[in-house]
């Protein structure tokens, strides 16, 4: 018995022991996760006194998924602009209210009933605002039309009554522009409610080019001013709008005549349910279907029969094109559609916004009247949240079962795809962190999910508004905060993620050197190959050198130019600082070439970006006193001014006072070279003039005249070498000139 007592108490001995020795080693994990954190914390701080960040009104909000720990908060209360992270709080919404099953249904009906000759009298077309209606579908439609048995159609009806009259949200009123991205609502809708315009040089200098639209219809009404040029990059300007009841597409400008394959350039269309309907006349016709009467607007007689009903996809494909392609159209058409199922018809966007308001406070915990939400795109500036709010709102969604494997799914994966497909390249975050983007004029912002290299998953929410210059060093520094919290845990610590994506950008290496790598990537940029991207953006995130950097970039951009992504990069890229243009003039003197990315930039410039616009602007201001700088400056000014006159006059408001200087005397130069009293310039200049922004006008009133001014100085004859004639350039008839400036230019 004592024997059998002695081995018990030695026994509980031994597993207290064990159990003491066992606490012992488990006691550092929570030590370490507080020194993970803190270094964590000293990262971020680090991040926020750069001088983008500590410039910018920031709100930042981390917070642990796992224990709920807010792990870092930097003015989180704050309500600030969030630009497309508005777009969370939209699919958030429509996926809490609609359900993940939702599907839209866009009817077609008949009058009478279609009988055994196939003739249909009207053809109703009742939409109920689908988003996702394509010409590939509605191709499937006509098909099923054609089975269905109809042959003959007198006049085809479209029911655009679902949602109500008002095409835009509060916010796209402060932007006037054709390009996609501001493509107006419709309860019937094509193509995102933009239309792809192609255009392909003719076959020798001088001939007219060739434009295109897809899908054709008589719904446009084309005029070509496309011409085809001896070289060069493109320098196109195409202007889409409406004229009625149909849209009018202007193209002007030229193609190189060796450039292959088309150019394509997507703009916005006005009148949805037209667009819808003349395209589906054009179809039908193809098909086969005779085609007696025209396309009107109106609705559905009660005596119609149900034809054919085409369903959408699910509502969680519909969320990936409105995530992770960051969709302001499909935005826009969810928050109306909220409004008619849950509010009844017509949908608005002001029973949209009640519909979100009300999920918000009941479902989310976010009282109505502590945020401003005018649109459900974030489309400038017409909305306000605080990092603390959507960051709440991301934690809702990933704790709400049967909506947060479809709300995941719908956001970007750093490094994989969507907007953060070429961001966090070669850091802890690719493929951990996944994160809804949000870009605007001095407005970037972030928020998501992450789950660290520890294995701690966060929401996060971070926001930068108000700061000067480019967004690049900006988004720099959101990535730089993303990959510290991915990084926590990691041997190598927040810091060290830090330190790899901070702008260590700086020059390397001889200028032979520098000169044989640009060189290589000249060419294989100049081959246009998709197949070179991942070669091009392998090198361009391993690359140091800024310039060499910069003529990555501008390969990313021509091997696809159509890539909103490979754009950004080349904008991001490129600037006109002495690291970058100054690097690359002297690498064009010595592989004498054009200086690299110039013609890449006016080429976007030249179609109306204003980004470009500004760097090109730039650049001009950085040519200096190098006369072969300015000649090519000069003509860069001369190409944008003559296909995008119009932004250039809002491009050179916005410039500083040395750079609008230095392009106003490089502009005088190009346009005297031209020699045109019509040029598109002047006429733009005249019309801006009575713009209906005095300050807009009285800008334009001081710029005439200072171009009065240098053009009469560039085009003074004294100095006209021998042999050269000197370019007249001729007033055209009209109102007599009233100064000694003025007659000195077209358009006096």
């Amino acid at each position: 018995m004592q024997v059998h007592r002695a081995s018990s108490i030695l026994a509980a001995s031994a597993i207290i022991f064990l159990s003491l020795s066992h606490a012992a080693r488990a006691a550092p994990a929570p030590d370490a996760k507080r020194a993970d954190r803190e270094a964590l914390k000293t990262a971020l701080l680090e991040v926020l006194q750069r001088a983008p960040l500590k410039a910018s009104r920031m709100g930042v909000l981390m917070q642990s998924l796992d224990d709920g720990t807010v792990v870092f908060s930097h003015n989180a209360d704050e309500l600030l602009n969030p630009a497309s992270n508005v777009k969370l709080v939209t699919s958030a919404a429509a996926l809490a209210s609609l359900g993940p099953e939702f599907r839209y249904d866009t009817e077609f009906l008949v009058e009478p009933e279609l009988g055994a000759d196939g003739k249909v009298k009207t053809l109703y077309v009742r939409g109920k605002g689908d988003p996702s209606m394509t010409t590939e579908r509605l191709w499937g439609i006509v098909a099923e039309l054609w089975h269905a048995g109809v042959r003959e159609v007198g006049e085809i009806v479209v029911d655009d009554s679902w949602f109500d009259a008002e095409r835009t949200p509060p916010g796209y009123d402060q932007e006037d522009t054709d390009r996609a991205y501001m493509a107006p609502t419709g309860a019937v809708s094509l193509n995102w409610n933009a239309v792809a315009i192609y255009l392909r040089p003719g076959n020798a200098p001088g001939a007219k080019g060739s434009v295109e639209v897809e899908p054709p219809s008589d719904y446009f009404v084309l005029e070509n001013q496309l011409t085809t040029g001896p070289r060069r990059a493109r320098r196109v300007f195409v202007k889409s709008d409406a004229v009625g009841l149909q849209q009018k597409i202007v193209v002007r400008g030229q193609l190189p005549n060796e450039r292959g394959g088309a150019v394509s350039v997507w703009k916005k269309i006005d009148n949805p349910p037209m667009y819808f309907g003349q395209s589906l006349k054009q179809m039908l016709t193809t098909r086969g279907v005779k085609m007696k009467g025209k396309v009107k607007l109106g609705k559905t007689s009660t005596k119609a029969r149900m034809l054919h009903v085409a369903q959408s996809d699910t509502f969680d494909v519909l969320l990936k094109r409105l995530n992770k392609l960051s969709s302001n159209f499909v935005a826009e058409q969810l928050l109306k559609t909220m409004g008619a199922e849950l509010r009844g018809a017509p949908g608005s966007f002001t029973k949209g916004v009640e519909v979100v308001e009300q999920f918000l406070e009941r479902d989310v915990g976010i009282p109505r009247g502590t945020y401003v939400m005018k649109n459900g795109s974030g489309l400038n500036d017409a909305n306000r949240f605080s990092a603390t709010q959507l960051n709440g709102l991301l934690r809702h969604m990933v704790q709400r079962f049967p909506f947060a494997p479809e709300y995941l799914s719908s956001v970007p994966i750093a490094g994989k795809d969507g907007t953060l497909k070429y961001r966090f390249e070669g850091s802890d975050a690719v493929g951990r962190l996944r994160a809804k983007t949000g870009t605007l004029e001095s407005v970037s912002a972030l928020s998501g999910y992450v789950t660290s290299a520890g294995g701690e998953r966060f929401t996060f929410s971070i926001m930068a508004n108000d700061f000067a210059g480019r967004a690049g060093p900006i988004v720099a520094g959101l990535d730089a905060l993303g990959a510290a919290v991915a990084a926590t845990g990691s041997s190598l610590g927040p810091s060290t993620a830090v330190a790899a994506l901070a702008d260590s950008s700086r020059p390397a290496g001889g200028l032979n050197d520098v000169a044989a790598r640009i060189k290589t990537y000249l060419e294989l940029g100049a081959q246009r190959d998709q197949r070179n991207i991942g070669f091009l953006r392998t090198a361009w995130r391993s690359e140091r050198d800024p310039a060499v950097r910069a003529v990555l970039a501008e390969g990313l951009y021509q091997s696809n130019p159509h890539d909103y992504l490979g754009a950004r990069t080349l904008l991001d890229s490129y600037s006109a600082t002495t690291e970058v243009y100054g690097r690359l003039r002297e690498v064009a003197r010595l592989l004498s070439v054009e200086v690299p990315g110039v013609s890449s930039m006016v080429e976007l410039a030249a179609g109306g970006n204003a980004e470009a616009l500004a760097r090109v602007l730039e650049l001009a201001g950085a040519a200096g006193t190098d006369a072969q700088s300015q000649g090519e400056m000069a003509e860069a000014l001369g190409e944008v001014a003559r296909t995008a006159p119009e932004e250039l006059v809002v491009a050179l408001r916005a410039a500083s006072a040395g750079d609008r200087d230095a392009c106003t005397t490089l502009l005088a130069r190009a346009l005297v070279q031209a020699g045109q009293a019509d040029h598109p310039f002047w006429k733009s200049l005249r019309r801006t003039l009575g713009a209906s922004d005095a300050r807009l006008a009285s800008f334009a009133k001081g710029l005439d005249s200072t171009l009065s001014q240098k053009v009469a100085e560039a085009k003074a004859p004294a100095r006209t070498p021998a042999g050269l004639n000197a370019v007249e350039v001729v007033a055209p008839a009209g109102k007599a000139p009233e100064s000694p400036t003025a007659d000195t230019r077209p358009g006096g």
